[in-house]
């Protein structure tokens, strides 16, 4: 994949997010909206580990951190 599209989408999905989060006045969209804030910034560590340093797998390892902290 190439390294722009997926910042862009990245990008489109932490900005639908904030949007919702700023506008949303019930809780349960407030949380949906915060689930894809972190689901951007996972994508963003994924990409950025599979691009900078493909040996090595924090990115990965921190997205599902992320996850997991996100269910509890």
């Amino acid at each position: 994949m190439i390294l722009e599209h997926v910042l862009v989408l990245s990008a489109y999905l932490f900005s639908i997010g904030i949007y919702g989060l700023i506008t949303s006045r019930n809780m349960v969209r407030a949380l949906m909206c915060l689930e894809l804030i972190l689901n951007a910034v996972n994508i963003n560590f994924v990409t950025f580990s599979d691009f900078f340093d493909n040996c090595q797998l924090k990115g990965d390892i921190f997205s599902s951190f992320v996850i997991e902290l996100d269910e509890v």
